[in-house]
């Protein structure tokens, strides 16, 4: 298929800002795709900058440095802002950065994020009231600071001029997304079939896998119970009425959970919540009590005999080594 056409307009510029300790697989899959863009065009239908707080170089997660363009300086309107975030994406979002964030935004440029990038946008005010996406591992503490915003679960969205993608390869499908909306449908497909990219994805796909898939058990009743565990951590709903919903006695339910997963049913329910707890006491400035009470516990000293036994550590000690743990 020939993709190239005539030059016609000045190329489309992507801003790549980079926090420390950026996740290297959303960037590099960014701008891999603009490259492939630019050889399937025939030309120079994209460019793109890389800047960060003091110009000089980031370094990502994996270990890797990069050399900056320059500093947060000066964009154009058209310009295509995408936040590059990875672990402790919360010391990265500084007030300068935020600062510049509001102010380059107000010019109308698209402002968009990579993987934990979405925090920084939504600390400077950006994401209120719009549709976005987060790394499922930080939905629990992004939702209870970022009350405003209106996250999904899905690989990508796109809301007018605020773009977000969730990490690792739905940065694939928000790029192939953006291209064909600045190009042409031709020249995103050609480049998803140099990515050997075949599985193209759309704001409707979500982040994880089926329930079925995760635990590796296709029982309808099975993941129909857990879908409903995960939607009620903070108020959790009893073993009785969990197997009342979907036809089934509480021995019943017992033995199915017992067979498929080795555990009964309010231990699974157990760790499912204390789960999203340490997500908390890691990504979040809540207090012990607050977390406690968010997954579902109404006693703070009956929190931190649980946490402490699943995890072998309090709740309080947890929290205190907050500063050496990813995201």
């Amino acid at each position: 298929m020939n993709t190239q056409r005539v030059q016609t307009k000045p190329p489309t510029r992507f801003v790549f800002v980079l926090l420390d300790n950026f996740t290297l697989l959303p960037f590099a899959s960014a701008v891999d795709a603009l490259r492939l863009a630019n050889k399937m065009a025939g030309q120079a239908v994209f460019e793109w900058v890389l800047m960060g707080e003091g110009g000089e170089e980031a370094r990502c997660s994996a270990g890797l440095s990069f050399y900056l363009d320059g500093d947060l300086g000066e964009i154009a309107r058209d310009d295509t802002v995408l936040i590059c975030g990875g672990v402790n994406v919360r010391d990265g979002t500084t007030p300068r950065l935020i600062s510049w964030l509001r102010r380059e935004a107000r010019k109308g440029a698209t402002m968009g994020a990579l993987c934990t990038g979405s925090y920084a946008l939504a600390k400077s005010g950006l994401l209120d009231g719009k549709r976005s996406t987060i790394h499922w591992e930080n939905i629990d503490s992004f939702t209870e600071e970022f009350m405003d915003v209106d996250l999904t679960k899905s690989v990508y969205v796109m809301d007018g001029k605020r773009v977000t993608a969730a990490g690792g390869t739905s940065t694939i499908d928000l790029m192939l997304k953006l291209i064909a909306s600045y190009e042409n449908e031709d020249l995103a497909n050609a480049v998803a079939d140099q990515m050997i990219y075949s599985n193209i994805r759309t704001e409707q796909d979500t982040q994880r896998l089926s329930v079925p898939t995760r635990i590796g058990v296709r029982h309808p009743k099975l993941s129909m119970v857990i879908q409903k565990m995960e939607a009620n951590l903070e108020e959790p709903i009893s073993p009785a009425i969990l197997a009342q919903d979907v036809g089934m006695s509480t021995r019943q339910l017992e033995r199915l959970f017992r067979r498929y997963l080795n555990r009964s049913p309010k231990r699974y329910y157990m760790e499912l919540r204390l789960q999203k707890a340490r997500n908390l006491l890691m990504q979040t400035d809540l207090s012990v009590i607050n977390v406690a009470l968010a997954c579902g516990f109404a006693s703070p000293s009956h929190f931190s005999k649980c946490y402490r036994s699943h995890y072998d550590t309090t709740p309080y000690r947890e929290r205190g080594s907050r500063a050496g743990a990813p995201h």
